[in-house]
Protein backbone atom coordinates (compact mmCIF):
# COMPACT_ATOMS: atom_id res chain seq x y z
CA UNK A 1 0.00 0.00 0.00
CA UNK A 2 1.15 3.56 -0.59
CA UNK A 3 2.18 6.13 1.77
CA UNK A 4 0.42 8.93 1.50
CA UNK A 5 1.88 10.81 4.72
CA UNK A 6 5.51 10.29 3.21
CA UNK A 7 4.67 11.44 -0.55
CA UNK A 8 3.41 14.49 1.18
CA UNK A 9 6.48 14.56 3.55
CA UNK A 10 3.75 14.88 6.51
CA UNK A 11 3.37 13.17 10.22
CA UNK A 12 0.56 10.79 10.57
CA UNK A 13 -0.90 13.32 12.97
CA UNK A 14 -0.96 15.70 10.50
CA UNK A 15 -3.17 18.52 10.35
CA UNK A 16 -5.40 19.49 7.63
CA UNK A 17 -3.78 22.90 7.17
CA UNK A 18 -0.31 20.87 7.60
CA UNK A 19 -1.55 18.50 4.17
CA UNK A 20 -2.63 21.47 2.51
CA UNK A 21 0.49 23.35 3.14
CA UNK A 22 2.79 20.16 2.23
CA UNK A 23 0.95 19.71 -1.37
CA UNK A 24 1.35 23.00 -2.36
CA UNK A 25 4.99 22.73 -1.73
CA UNK A 26 5.25 19.75 -3.62
CA UNK A 27 3.04 20.84 -6.30
CA UNK A 28 4.86 24.48 -6.81
CA UNK A 29 8.28 22.28 -7.72
CA UNK A 30 6.57 19.42 -9.47
CA UNK A 31 4.18 20.83 -11.81
CA UNK A 32 5.00 20.31 -15.07
CA UNK A 33 4.93 23.56 -16.34
CA UNK A 34 7.70 24.61 -13.77
CA UNK A 35 9.89 20.81 -14.48
CA UNK A 36 9.13 19.38 -17.25
CA UNK A 37 9.83 15.49 -17.88
CA UNK A 38 8.00 12.35 -17.31
CA UNK A 39 9.55 11.67 -13.69
CA UNK A 40 8.38 15.12 -12.42
CA UNK A 41 5.10 13.99 -14.44
CA UNK A 42 4.78 11.38 -12.65
CA UNK A 43 5.85 12.41 -9.13
CA UNK A 44 3.15 15.32 -9.59
CA UNK A 45 0.36 12.37 -9.96
CA UNK A 46 1.46 10.45 -6.84
CA UNK A 47 1.79 13.85 -4.76
CA UNK A 48 -1.67 14.63 -5.89
CA UNK A 49 -3.33 11.24 -5.45
CA UNK A 50 -2.08 11.70 -1.40
CA UNK A 51 -3.29 15.06 -1.37
CA UNK A 52 -6.88 13.66 -2.57
CA UNK A 53 -6.69 10.76 0.16
CA UNK A 54 -5.51 12.92 2.86
CA UNK A 55 -7.55 16.08 2.14
CA UNK A 56 -10.59 13.53 2.66
CA UNK A 57 -11.45 13.10 5.95
CA UNK A 58 -13.48 9.76 5.07
CA UNK A 59 -10.68 8.83 2.57
CA UNK A 60 -8.30 9.37 5.17
CA UNK A 61 -10.12 7.15 7.75
CA UNK A 62 -10.43 4.46 5.35
CA UNK A 63 -6.78 4.72 4.45
CA UNK A 64 -5.50 5.21 7.99
CA UNK A 65 -7.42 1.94 8.80
CA UNK A 66 -5.45 -0.05 6.27
CA UNK A 67 -7.82 0.14 3.40
CA UNK A 68 -5.95 2.18 -0.17
CA UNK A 69 -8.97 3.88 -2.05
CA UNK A 70 -6.81 3.99 -5.12
CA UNK A 71 -5.97 0.53 -4.87
CA UNK A 72 -5.43 -1.34 -7.91
CA UNK A 73 -6.57 1.79 -10.04
CA UNK A 74 -4.55 2.45 -13.34
CA UNK A 75 -1.70 5.38 -13.14
CA UNK A 76 -2.75 5.82 -9.66
CA UNK A 77 -6.07 8.18 -10.84
CA UNK A 78 -8.17 4.91 -12.60
CA UNK A 79 -11.37 6.07 -10.15
CA UNK A 80 -10.55 10.19 -11.03
CA UNK A 81 -10.26 12.82 -8.54
CA UNK A 82 -11.80 16.47 -8.46
CA UNK A 83 -10.04 19.54 -9.95
CA UNK A 84 -11.78 21.77 -7.63
CA UNK A 85 -10.21 19.87 -4.56
CA UNK A 86 -6.68 21.06 -6.31
CA UNK A 87 -7.67 24.44 -6.75
CA UNK A 88 -8.93 24.57 -3.17
CA UNK A 89 -5.73 23.40 -1.75
CA UNK A 90 -3.85 26.46 -3.90
CA UNK A 91 -6.67 29.31 -3.39
CA UNK A 92 -9.05 27.86 -0.66
CA UNK A 93 -12.39 27.12 -0.64
CA UNK A 94 -14.55 27.64 -4.19
CA UNK A 95 -11.66 28.53 -6.02
CA UNK A 96 -12.44 25.81 -8.58
CA UNK A 97 -15.54 27.91 -9.83
CA UNK A 98 -18.47 30.26 -8.47
CA UNK A 99 -21.06 27.21 -7.84
CA UNK A 100 -21.25 25.39 -4.55
CA UNK A 101 -21.41 21.80 -4.02
CA UNK A 102 -24.65 20.45 -3.82
CA UNK A 103 -28.65 21.98 -5.24
CA UNK A 104 -29.38 25.54 -4.83
CA UNK A 105 -32.18 26.92 -3.51
CA UNK A 106 -34.84 28.16 -6.24
CA UNK A 107 -35.35 31.37 -4.65
CA UNK A 108 -33.30 33.96 -4.84
CA UNK A 109 -32.82 38.03 -4.41
CA UNK A 110 -34.72 40.55 -6.80
CA UNK A 111 -32.80 42.87 -8.74
CA UNK A 112 -32.95 46.54 -8.16
CA UNK A 113 -34.99 49.06 -9.60
CA UNK A 114 -34.49 52.91 -10.42
CA UNK A 115 -37.37 55.14 -11.88
CA UNK A 116 -38.01 58.66 -12.55
CA UNK A 117 -40.03 60.96 -10.22
CA UNK A 118 -40.47 64.36 -11.60
CA UNK A 119 -41.77 67.60 -8.97
CA UNK A 120 -41.93 70.45 -8.90
CA UNK A 121 -39.12 73.23 -7.13
CA UNK A 122 -42.07 73.82 -4.19
CA UNK A 123 -41.65 69.97 -3.61
CA UNK A 124 -38.07 70.57 -3.50
CA UNK A 125 -38.00 73.59 -0.93
CA UNK A 126 -40.25 72.04 1.42
CA UNK A 127 -40.67 68.31 0.71
CA UNK A 128 -43.45 66.69 -0.38
CA UNK A 129 -45.51 62.88 -0.47
CA UNK A 130 -45.66 61.64 -3.96
CA UNK A 131 -47.67 59.02 -5.24
CA UNK A 132 -45.69 56.67 -7.42
CA UNK A 133 -46.95 54.20 -10.11
CA UNK A 134 -44.06 51.43 -11.23
CA UNK A 135 -44.10 48.32 -13.15
CA UNK A 136 -42.48 45.57 -11.04
CA UNK A 137 -42.27 41.99 -10.27
CA UNK A 138 -44.35 40.52 -7.60
CA UNK A 139 -44.52 36.65 -5.72
CA UNK A 140 -47.23 34.69 -8.42
CA UNK A 141 -50.46 34.63 -6.15
CA UNK A 142 -51.44 31.64 -7.86
CA UNK A 143 -48.56 29.60 -6.76
CA UNK A 144 -47.53 31.72 -3.53
CA UNK A 145 -44.06 31.18 -5.30
CA UNK A 146 -42.75 27.87 -5.58
CA UNK A 147 -43.96 27.80 -9.34
CA UNK A 148 -46.03 24.76 -9.43
CA UNK A 149 -49.46 24.10 -10.43
CA UNK A 150 -51.80 23.84 -7.18
CA UNK A 151 -52.01 20.48 -5.60
CA UNK A 152 -48.93 19.37 -7.96
CA UNK A 153 -45.22 19.02 -6.81
CA UNK A 154 -41.70 18.20 -7.60
CA UNK A 155 -39.47 14.68 -8.57
CA UNK A 156 -35.99 14.39 -8.36
CA UNK A 157 -34.12 15.56 -11.14
CA UNK A 158 -33.09 12.43 -13.88
CA UNK A 159 -30.08 14.07 -15.01
CA UNK A 160 -28.36 15.12 -11.75
CA UNK A 161 -30.12 12.60 -9.27
CA UNK A 162 -30.82 15.75 -7.05
CA UNK A 163 -27.50 17.08 -6.87
CA UNK A 164 -27.79 20.32 -9.06
CA UNK A 165 -24.84 19.48 -10.55
CA UNK A 166 -23.77 17.00 -13.68
CA UNK A 167 -20.00 15.38 -13.30
CA UNK A 168 -17.56 14.73 -16.39
CA UNK A 169 -14.58 13.59 -16.46
CA UNK A 170 -11.63 14.12 -18.69
CA UNK A 171 -8.05 12.58 -19.62
CA UNK A 172 -5.44 15.02 -19.06
CA UNK A 173 -1.86 14.95 -18.22
CA UNK A 174 -2.41 14.52 -14.38
CA UNK A 175 -5.11 11.58 -15.23
CA UNK A 176 -8.73 11.76 -14.95
CA UNK A 177 -9.85 14.92 -14.30
CA UNK A 178 -13.15 15.31 -12.86
CA UNK A 179 -14.64 18.21 -13.31
CA UNK A 180 -18.27 19.72 -12.05
CA UNK A 181 -21.32 22.34 -13.78
CA UNK A 182 -24.41 23.36 -12.80
CA UNK A 183 -27.48 21.24 -14.26
CA UNK A 184 -29.48 23.00 -17.00
CA UNK A 185 -32.44 20.54 -16.46
CA UNK A 186 -33.31 21.78 -13.00
CA UNK A 187 -31.29 24.69 -12.86
CA UNK A 188 -28.85 23.57 -10.23
CA UNK A 189 -31.74 22.94 -7.88
CA UNK A 190 -31.88 18.86 -7.99
CA UNK A 191 -35.59 18.81 -8.44
CA UNK A 192 -37.69 19.01 -11.62
CA UNK A 193 -41.17 20.86 -11.33
CA UNK A 194 -43.89 18.59 -12.88
CA UNK A 195 -46.54 21.05 -13.74
CA UNK A 196 -45.06 24.81 -13.93
CA UNK A 197 -47.50 27.00 -12.78
CA UNK A 198 -49.63 28.89 -15.76
CA UNK A 199 -49.59 31.98 -14.32
CA UNK A 200 -45.73 32.38 -13.99
CA UNK A 201 -44.47 29.48 -15.89
CA UNK A 202 -42.73 28.60 -12.80
CA UNK A 203 -40.63 31.22 -12.24
CA UNK A 204 -42.90 32.15 -9.23
CA UNK A 205 -43.48 36.13 -9.85
CA UNK A 206 -45.44 37.92 -12.50
CA UNK A 207 -45.08 41.44 -13.46
CA UNK A 208 -47.81 43.81 -12.14
CA UNK A 209 -48.29 47.64 -11.69
CA UNK A 210 -48.73 49.18 -8.63
CA UNK A 211 -49.04 52.38 -6.62
CA UNK A 212 -46.94 53.28 -3.90
CA UNK A 213 -46.62 56.72 -2.04
CA UNK A 214 -43.38 58.09 -1.17
CA UNK A 215 -42.35 60.73 1.12
CA UNK A 216 -39.95 63.20 -0.89
CA UNK A 217 -37.54 65.08 1.83
CA UNK A 218 -37.27 68.73 1.52
CA UNK A 219 -34.08 70.07 -0.29
CA UNK A 220 -33.62 67.26 -2.82
CA UNK A 221 -32.57 68.60 -6.23
CA UNK A 222 -31.88 66.93 -9.44
CA UNK A 223 -29.97 63.53 -9.45
CA UNK A 224 -31.11 63.07 -5.65
CA UNK A 225 -32.01 59.09 -5.35
CA UNK A 226 -34.19 57.84 -2.80
CA UNK A 227 -33.94 54.52 -1.58
CA UNK A 228 -36.57 52.56 -0.31
CA UNK A 229 -35.50 48.95 0.87
CA UNK A 230 -37.50 45.95 -0.03
CA UNK A 231 -39.88 47.51 -2.56
CA UNK A 232 -37.88 46.69 -5.90
CA UNK A 233 -38.76 43.13 -8.11
CA UNK A 234 -39.34 39.89 -5.95
CA UNK A 235 -36.52 37.07 -6.93
CA UNK A 236 -37.53 34.04 -8.55
CA UNK A 237 -39.56 31.87 -6.60
CA UNK A 238 -41.10 34.70 -4.57
CA UNK A 239 -37.42 35.50 -3.13
CA UNK A 240 -36.66 38.58 -0.91
CA UNK A 241 -37.34 41.99 -3.00
CA UNK A 242 -34.02 44.26 -4.16
CA UNK A 243 -34.27 48.01 -3.37
CA UNK A 244 -36.31 50.43 -5.26
CA UNK A 245 -34.09 53.67 -6.29
CA UNK A 246 -36.09 57.28 -6.69
CA UNK A 247 -34.41 59.26 -9.02
CA UNK A 248 -35.69 63.13 -8.78
CA UNK A 249 -35.93 65.36 -11.62
CA UNK A 250 -37.02 69.35 -10.42
CA UNK A 251 -38.91 71.04 -12.94
CA UNK A 252 -37.90 74.65 -14.10
CA UNK A 253 -39.41 77.00 -12.30
CA UNK A 254 -41.11 80.55 -14.10
CA UNK A 255 -39.99 82.48 -11.51
CA UNK A 256 -36.76 81.36 -9.93
CA UNK A 257 -33.57 79.81 -10.31
CA UNK A 258 -31.60 77.43 -8.17
CA UNK A 259 -28.53 78.06 -7.33
CA UNK A 260 -27.55 75.40 -4.36
CA UNK A 261 -30.14 76.12 -1.65
CA UNK A 262 -30.28 79.89 -3.00
CA UNK A 263 -32.75 80.67 -5.04
CA UNK A 264 -32.39 83.25 -8.20
CA UNK A 265 -35.03 85.85 -8.97
CA UNK A 266 -35.48 89.28 -11.48
CA UNK A 267 -37.48 92.23 -10.64
CA UNK A 268 -38.71 94.38 -13.39
CA UNK A 269 -38.54 97.69 -11.72
CA UNK A 270 -40.34 101.29 -13.10
CA UNK A 271 -37.22 103.89 -13.55
CA UNK A 272 -39.31 106.17 -10.82
CA UNK A 273 -39.46 103.71 -8.26
CA UNK A 274 -35.60 102.86 -9.41
CA UNK A 275 -35.11 106.29 -8.76
CA UNK A 276 -37.65 107.40 -5.23
CA UNK A 277 -37.42 104.23 -4.14
CA UNK A 278 -40.55 102.02 -3.10
CA UNK A 279 -42.10 98.99 -1.10
CA UNK A 280 -42.25 96.47 -3.70
CA UNK A 281 -44.54 93.17 -3.19
CA UNK A 282 -42.76 89.90 -3.83
CA UNK A 283 -44.72 86.70 -3.97
CA UNK A 284 -42.71 83.61 -2.44
CA UNK A 285 -42.93 79.85 -1.51
CA UNK A 286 -43.71 81.25 1.65
CA UNK A 287 -46.29 84.06 0.84
CA UNK A 288 -46.28 87.61 -0.31
CA UNK A 289 -43.29 89.42 1.22
CA UNK A 290 -42.50 92.89 1.01
CA UNK A 291 -39.23 94.10 -0.58
CA UNK A 292 -37.17 97.87 0.01
CA UNK A 293 -36.14 99.25 -3.12
CA UNK A 294 -33.58 102.24 -1.81
CA UNK A 295 -33.41 105.11 -4.14
CA UNK A 296 -31.04 104.92 -6.47
CA UNK A 297 -31.12 101.30 -7.59
CA UNK A 298 -29.40 100.26 -10.28
CA UNK A 299 -29.53 97.19 -12.43
CA UNK A 300 -27.93 94.32 -11.19
CA UNK A 301 -27.94 95.34 -7.78
CA UNK A 302 -29.03 92.48 -5.26
CA UNK A 303 -31.74 92.34 -2.57
CA UNK A 304 -31.61 89.41 -0.75
CA UNK A 305 -34.87 87.61 1.61
CA UNK A 306 -33.39 85.49 4.19
CA UNK A 307 -34.11 82.11 4.93
CA UNK A 308 -36.92 81.13 2.53
CA UNK A 309 -34.53 79.40 0.27
CA UNK A 310 -34.43 75.44 0.08
CA UNK A 311 -34.52 73.91 3.24
CA UNK A 312 -30.97 72.31 3.22
CA UNK A 313 -30.80 68.43 3.07
CA UNK A 314 -28.24 67.59 5.40
CA UNK A 315 -28.95 70.32 8.53
CA UNK A 316 -31.07 72.80 9.93
CA UNK A 317 -32.19 75.72 8.26
CA UNK A 318 -32.74 77.38 4.45
CA UNK A 319 -30.86 79.03 2.06
CA UNK A 320 -31.53 82.66 0.56
CA UNK A 321 -34.09 84.14 -2.50
CA UNK A 322 -31.52 86.88 -3.99
CA UNK A 323 -33.48 89.55 -5.95
CA UNK A 324 -31.64 91.02 -9.04
CA UNK A 325 -33.29 94.28 -9.51
CA UNK A 326 -33.87 95.23 -13.80
CA UNK A 327 -34.43 98.41 -14.28
CA UNK A 328 -37.01 99.58 -16.99
CA UNK A 329 -36.43 102.30 -19.13
CA UNK A 330 -39.87 103.56 -20.84
CA UNK A 331 -40.45 103.54 -24.97
CA UNK A 332 -43.47 104.99 -25.14
CA UNK A 333 -44.25 108.56 -23.87
CA UNK A 334 -46.69 110.71 -23.98
CA UNK A 335 -45.95 114.66 -25.12
CA UNK A 336 -46.85 115.68 -21.07
CA UNK A 337 -44.63 112.54 -20.19
CA UNK A 338 -41.45 113.48 -22.74
CA UNK A 339 -41.93 117.21 -21.37
CA UNK A 340 -41.56 116.35 -17.32
CA UNK A 341 -38.45 113.95 -18.49
CA UNK A 342 -36.82 116.88 -20.72
CA UNK A 343 -37.25 119.55 -17.77
CA UNK A 344 -35.70 116.96 -15.44
CA UNK A 345 -32.79 116.51 -17.57
CA UNK A 346 -32.75 120.47 -17.76
CA UNK A 347 -32.51 120.71 -14.05
CA UNK A 348 -29.92 117.54 -13.80
CA UNK A 349 -27.61 119.58 -16.46
CA UNK A 350 -28.36 116.45 -18.65
CA UNK A 351 -29.37 117.92 -22.08
CA UNK A 352 -26.26 116.89 -23.90
CA UNK A 353 -25.23 113.95 -22.30
CA UNK A 354 -21.46 112.81 -22.72
CA UNK A 355 -21.63 109.63 -21.53
CA UNK A 356 -18.72 107.86 -19.41
CA UNK A 357 -17.17 104.30 -20.17
CA UNK A 358 -17.78 101.57 -18.27
CA UNK A 359 -14.87 100.47 -16.07
CA UNK A 360 -13.78 96.87 -17.40
CA UNK A 361 -12.92 95.97 -14.12
CA UNK A 362 -16.12 96.60 -12.51
CA UNK A 363 -17.92 94.28 -15.30
CA UNK A 364 -21.38 95.68 -17.49
CA UNK A 365 -24.55 95.45 -15.90
CA UNK A 366 -25.73 92.61 -18.39
CA UNK A 367 -22.09 90.72 -17.24
CA UNK A 368 -23.22 90.82 -13.78
CA UNK A 369 -26.50 89.52 -14.25
CA UNK A 370 -25.18 86.99 -16.73
CA UNK A 371 -23.04 85.71 -13.88
CA UNK A 372 -25.68 85.71 -11.44
CA UNK A 373 -27.66 83.35 -13.13
CA UNK A 374 -25.13 80.90 -14.39
CA UNK A 375 -25.78 77.61 -13.45
CA UNK A 376 -23.82 75.53 -11.68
Amino acid sequence: MNDYYADLGVARDATAEDIKKAYRRSARKLHPDVNPGPEAEEEFKRVSQAYDVLSDPEKRRSYDMGADPYAGAAAGFGQGFSFSDIMDAFFGAGAAGAQTRGPRSRQSRGQDALVRLDIDLRDAVFGAEKELTIDTAVGCPTCHGDGMQPGTGTRTCEVCNGQGQVQSVQRSFLGQVMTSRPCVNCQATGQVIEAPCYDCSGDGRVRTRRTMTIRVPAGVDTGTRIQLAGEGEVGPGAGPAGDLYVEVAVRRDPRFQRQGDDLHATLELPMTAAALGATVPFDTFDGERELDVRAGMQSGEQMTLRGLGVTHLRGSGRGDIIVHAMVQTPTKLSGEQEELLRRLATLRGEEKPTGRVANPAQGSVFGKLRDAFKTR
